[in-house]
């Protein structure tokens, strides 16, 4: 048995499937007991490492090479999620703010290193370690709809002079390390890096447009072109002695507008969450020795220091925009909390630090000590101020309350895929109210999963199915007197037929049936609403009807901003009471009480947002003020059938879609109807 067991571990297929098992369920354990899969990643390789099980080594082959092409990955992922186009709106602003927290804490870092006994290069690398910070909270900030505000434009412009300058300072102290450093090496350095970037920003830029256009829809062929591009240009880095990070993080801006927002870049993504950059989180673990640390109050009261140096200098940073930008204290402090979280660039150049011998073990126990911390207490902080942060109006557009069908050019189109004879009725209904609300076309749509052979009995008795769906769907809504435009596409991917179908109609609105979220497969491999929602061009309405939507009498919509994206749910509940004669709660929850004059102008918003249709509704307007937002939604509810609310598109650490934190709230407890508006970018008037 002994014998066994050390061939066994002494086999490279048995650390890989430690390593995926410990991916696969770990972070979900942790997850459960509300604390980041990130820290049950460190936590696993800790375990299993040399200080632990020994069951992984640092010095395995399998190990090394993968956890390289997660550390890769992970710097490749942080260039690719940087907005340029937000970055260019306020260049000079990110370009000011982004020197203050960089140069503030390399200055702190750098201090407290050569305090701590470390030498000039190891000190400046320490410095340069908590001068960057990550897009941690950028998710939050979209969610609360506060991204058009000019300080967190700023703060993410400047996320990107961060990121290089720590990048270069990384490469300068690793060349420095080697002990032949001299001036003429740093302006050899300083060029090369300086071409290499203009090679790797504007040739890999040009060649990518030409392989995507060339390359049509074959998406096979565009993923191996991005893994091409990020290996390269790590090559490239190493040929003129600059560290392959900083070349990965190149690539990433590189191809950040080829990519864009396409269902390549959401592969890529997705391969690197679920594979790469775990396995690069768990290599992490296996380096940290916790009896080691914990047994030393040196690198204890190091690790404080450095965390404590990190606060205060990216507050004075804050604190010097906000002087020189004149923001709102209220903005300063989402600023300060933006600039906190030290994830991607932090950990990818403190491990490139310790294997270069520049960096001790305490240093590289500090680091994650702090990305704990600050991973946990940035978003924190923003979750806090961007509820109440400012951001300029988006006016309503006249058509967005009254324009009918006669202002387009084809009728309002409403796109229902149909799967469950169960729910197909309820659906079927809600887009008939809509339909008949907007002078507009229903097009119940039936996907069948396409077959090696057309011709199999299976593939037929698919069609059989497909078609008596779309028969039933046909009569409902024929029954109520709208228009009906059965449709029935073949696909690979159900997901993918109905956003193609919906493109390919131009459809203005696709009505869902709500899914099981809360089961394994849908938490791993994410539902068929997350892959919709992912890639439709318009609006999504994700819809869980406990009652005919005919029969409703009460609808409560809770407003946040007071935006044109608002107004969609407003409408849906006005289609919806203009046929049964339903009351309609326009909602608006202010954690600070409102005087009398800002509770009218509320009130006069929300009425704009309903429009001159409204007037012969049953339409109440309240501004209610408590902290908890979700517990007042709830209290409301209690009285009504049905509540329409917004989601969000945006990917999670895992790589699934998540719905906003008071919407998750609201859907767990709410015992009424629910309609969660999944809303992209093109504007559901006019998406094409």
């Amino acid at each position: 048995m002994t014998t066994l067991l050390e061939h066994l571990n002494g086999e490279p297929i048995v650390a890989f499937a430690v390593l995926v098992a410990v991916i696969l369920i770990v972070p979900l354990l942790f997850e459960r007991i509300n604390l980041p899969g990130l820290v049950g990643l460190l936590a696993a390789g800790i375990l299993f490492g040399p200080h632990g099980l020994n069951l992984l080594n640092t010095e395995d082959p399998v190990m090394q090479l993968l956890s390289d092409v997660g550390l890769l990955y992970l710097m490749f992922v942080a260039g690719l999620e940087i907005d340029m186009a937000e970055f260019q709106k306020m260049k000079y602003r990110a370009a000011g703010f982004g020197s203050l927290t960089f140069g503030l804490p390399l200055l702190a870092g750098t201090g407290l290193g050569l305090v701590a006994g470390f030498p000039l290069v190891s000190a400046v690398l320490i410095g340069s370690l908590i001068a960057s910070h990550s897009l941690l909270t950028y998710p939050i900030v979209r969610q609360y709809e506060v991204t058009r505000n000019p300080a967190v434009i700023t703060t993410l412009g400047g996320t990107i002079f961060t990121d290089i300058g720590a990048l270069i300072v990384l490469a300068i102290c690793i060349s420095a390390g080697t002990g032949d450093f001299t001036l003429a090496s740093l302006g050899q350095l300083l060029g090369g890096l300086a071409v290499y970037t203009l090679i790797i920003l504007w040739g890999f830029d040009r060649l990518g447009r030409e392989f995507f256009r060339r390359s049509g829809d074959n998406q096979g062929n565009q993923f191996l072109f991005i893994l091409l591009v990020i290996f390269v240009a790590a090559i490239g880095a190493e040929l003129i002695g600059v560290e392959k990070i900083v070349g990965a993080f190149l690539a990433g801006l590189a191809v950040n507008e080829v990519v864009g927002n396409t269902l390549v870049k959401e592969k890529i993504v997705f391969v690197g969450n679920v594979l790469f950059i775990p396995i690069f989180f768990v290599d992490i673990g296996l380096l940290i020795d916790v009896p080691a640390f914990f047994g030393s109050l040196r690198a204890l009261s190091f690790s404080v220091s450095i965390l404590a140096a990190l606060l205060i200098s990216k507050f004075l940073a804050a604190f010097l925009a906000q002087k020189l930008f004149r923001f709102r204290r209220l903005e300063m402090l989402t600023m300060w909390g933006m600039s906190i979280p030290q994830v991607a660039t932090t950990l990818a150049a403190a491990l490139v630090g310790h294997q270069a011998g520049l960096l001790t073990d305490a240093v590289l126990n500090a680091v994650v000590v702090m990305m704990l911390v600050t991973a946990i207490l940035g978003p924190l902080i923003v979750r806090q101020t961007a509820r109440s942060l400012p951001v300029p109006e988006t006016e309503l557009p006249a058509e967005t309350a009254e324009a009918g069908p006669e202002t387009l050019d084809r009728p309002f189109t409403i796109v229902v895929p149909v799967y469950n004879p169960r729910t197909e009725q309820y659906l079927i209904e809600l887009a008939a109210l809509i339909a008949e609300y907007r002078k507009g076309v229903i097009k119940p749509l039936a996907i069948a999963n396409a077959q090696s052979q057309m011709d199999s009995p299976r593939m037929n008795r698919i069609f059989q199915q497909r078609e008596t769906l779309l028969v039933n769907a046909t009569k409902i809504g024929q029954s109520l007197n709208v228009a009906v435009d059965p449709l029935l596409r073949i696909d690979n991917s159900v997901a993918e037929g109905i956003s193609r179908t919906a493109r390919e109609q131009k459809a203005n609105l696709v009505i869902m049936g709500w899914s099981e979220r809360h089961t394994l497969t849908a938490r791993l491999f994410g539902t068929l609403i997350d892959s919709v929602l992912w890639s439709t061009h318009c609006p999504l309405a994700i819809s869980y009807l406990r009652m005919s939507p005919r029969k409703m009498t009460s609808c409560l919509v809770p407003i946040k901003q007071f935006t044109a994206a608002e107004a969609h749910k407003v409408q849906i509940a006005l289609a919806i009471a203009q046929h049964s004669h339903a009351r309609v709660i326009l909602l608006h929850v202010t954690t600070r009480k409102a005087s009398i004059n800002r509770e009218i102008d509320l009130q006069k918003r929300m009425q704009a947002l309903a429009g001159d249709r409204a007037e012969k509704i049953d339409l109440q307007l309240k501004v209610l003020c408590q902290v908890d937002t979700a517990q007042a939604i709830l209290n409301e509810a209690k009285f009504c059938d049905l509540v329409v609310m917004r989601t969000y598109r945006r990917r999670s650490s895992t790589g699934d879609i998540r719905i906003s934190d008071i919407s998750n709230q609201v859907a767990r407890q709410l015992n009424c109807s629910l309609i969660l508006l999944g809303e992209p970018r093109a504007n559901w008037l006019n998406p094409a």
